[in-house]
């Protein structure tokens, strides 16, 4: 998955650094620009291109409830999360009617600010995934808040969740050769032990076969191959 870039658009310049630093322990993520008004927003969209862009409401030449509707004419593709001091319900009914992926009302908890960038992470990958559109891949993508993933999905072993395991199944089946967990985890933007807790899992549930490799120095390796 290619990585996701973010704007932030915030007027108060301390306040963008800590929302930036937030952003850093995500290793998806690079932030491509920092914007202080509604105007400079619009000259950043338009140089970045950012797949999301964190919008405060109150900046110094225009709300950022006016600039949504600008933004979703020239930038339809730009997912946009609000974080904001404002509680007004004209701000909040406006965003819902532009689609704003979630709204944040400062000051923020570090731990509300990761869970929801994490859920828009989940979204992201699997609108990037090529897999078969059906009703399963529709409600894991309208579902909102990991809670609801895990309630949706029972059977699924601690630390497995089902979006991450979709992501896992489209590697394996879109390459059709044997993976390694490091090459899994390098295609989908995770980690070696990540990817191969989840491989490990379907092997134990016979949707993978695992088989030991000797490469060319003699060093054993676990390549793990789709049951098809």
């Amino acid at each position: 998955m290619d990585r996701i870039k973010v704007a932030i658009a915030e007027d108060d310049f301390r306040i963008a650094g800590i929302h930036e630093k937030f952003l850093e322990k995500f290793k998806e993520i690079d932030v491509v620009g920092k914007s202080l008004n509604g105007e400079l927003t619009l000259q950043l969209l338009e140089q970045e291109i950012p797949d999301l862009l964190l919008l405060d409401v109150y900046m110094p030449d225009m709300l950022g409830s006016e600039l949504l509707p600008r933004i979703r004419e020239n930038f339809p593709k730009v997912s946009i999360i609000m974080i904001t001091a404002a509680t007004d319900k004209i701000f909040i009914e406006k965003a819902l009617s532009y689609g704003v992926e979630n709204y944040l009302i400062k000051p923020v908890s570090r731990e509300r600010f990761d869970e929801v960038i994490h859920d828009y992470i989940k979204k992201h990958s699997l609108l990037s995934a090529t897999q078969e559109v059906n009703q399963n891949y529709v409600d894991l993508l309208f579902r909102k808040g990991k809670n609801e993933v895990q309630a949706k999905s029972p059977g699924l072993p601690k630390g497995i969740d089902e979006i991450t395991l979709g992501k896992v199944k489209t590697v394996l089946h879109d390459r059709k050769e044997g993976l390694s967990a490091e090459e899994v985890g390098k295609e989908m933007g995770a980690s070696r032990i990540t990817a191969r807790r989840y491989l490990e899992y379907l092997s134990s549930i016979q949707e993978v076969r695992a088989e030991v490799v000797y490469g060319i120095v003699g060093r054993p390796e676990r390549k793990y191959y789709p049951v098809l």
